[in-house]
């Protein structure tokens, strides 16, 4: 009897220390840090794309802790729960940036805790750090699907295009032109002799330009010579005063021409009595008549004087005179 109670013994201690065998290897398979201190951090996401408990999280690409629960707050949101290793805890801040990523290509779920280079205070226990919406493979496979689909449209098109050059006679007829390399040739001369006499005419407007800012030929004189500019500058001013002037004499001619309009329009004045008085203007034509006449008989006196004996010696002195004089004038 004592024997079978010491096997019935025997065998609950197997059994416990295999089912704790069984529930420790759990724990290590989960990534639980059984013999370390952890603290938990927090995050929220739309979409947790697979992630279960037990997931690895690292913080930039180093292994710092795992996945401890995954809740459902509403329709929306879900909030995962994360145990951090202390260690970390002196290097993730507040403002560091948590994503879902992916272990490999087709790996289990992992969350990345990425740090940001802005100034921030070290994170506390319970903290919410903000997340960010990870690259979902169906995402990528949808990108890929609409790509390869644009790239069955674009294939289909040119093989059109294709189709239409090859039943068209238009372009083998202008490849299969002999002439074309000529004329293709002669293009080509053409546009070279153009390049370069543009490049000599570039070249011949650079020599006027630094003539002239070396102040050679007219107008680099004008623009370098400041005395010639002092001098234009006078000009202009004479200029704008000879203009000045010739607006006052018109004002002054125009207010003269007035006047005299206004005496002829009122019978007054000097102008009316020499363009309207009759008399005046007969007494003015006898005047000219006699002063005519006294001047034709003073002619012939003077005449009748150089025939004179007496006379005829001075005059003869006086043209002789006259004609040294013009000699002088001419040499």
């Amino acid at each position: 009897m004592g024997r079978a109670i010491s096997n019935i013994k025997l065998g609950v201690f197997v059994m416990g220390g295999l089912l704790f065998l069984i529930l420790l290897l759990y724990m290590i398979g989960k990534n639980e840090n059984l013999f370390g201190s952890n603290f938990r951090l927090r995050v929220r996401f739309e979409n947790v794309q697979g992630l279960t408990p037990g997931n690895n999280v690292r913080y930039a690409g180093i292994q710092a802790g795992t996945v401890k629960k995954v809740i459902i707050l509403n329709d929306t949101l879900i909030e995962v729960l994360m145990l951090i290793e202390t260690r970390m805890k002196p290097f993730i801040r507040k403002n560091a940036v948590v994503s879902i990523g992916t272990d490999g290509l087709m790996g289990n779920r992992v969350l990345n805790i990425s740090p940001v280079k802005t100034a921030a205070e070290l994170v506390e226990e319970d903290d919410i750090l903000a997340s960010k919406k990870g690259i979902e493979m169906d995402d990528m496979l949808e990108t890929l699907a609409n790509t390869n689909n644009d790239v069955a449209v674009i294939a289909a098109e040119l093989k059109k295009t294709i189709h239409r050059i090859n039943s068209g006679n238009a372009l083998w007829s202008i490849l299969e032109d002999e002439n074309l390399p000529a004329h293709l040739r002669a293009s080509m001369m053409n546009v070279r002799r153009a390049t370069a006499k543009a490049e000599q005419s570039i070249n011949a407007i650079h020599g006027i330009v630094e003539d002239i800012k070396q102040g050679k030929g007219s107008l680099g004189t004008i623009l370098a010579d400041t005395a010639m500019a002092v001098n234009l500058n006078q000009a202009i001013l004479k200029i704008n005063k000879v203009g000045e002037d010739a607006d006052t004499l018109a004002h002054t001619l125009h207010t003269i021409a007035g006047m005299i309009q206004q005496d002829l329009d009122n019978g007054k004045g000097t102008a009316n009595l020499l363009l309207k008085d009759t008399a005046l203007a007969s007494n003015l034509k006898s005047s000219l008549d006699h002063i005519r006449e006294g001047t034709e008989g003073f002619n012939e006196i003077m005449e009748a004087l150089k025939h004179n004996f007496l006379l005829r010696g001075y005059f003869r002195k006086l043209e002789k005179q006259k004609e040294k004089e013009a000699k002088k004038s001419s040499l």
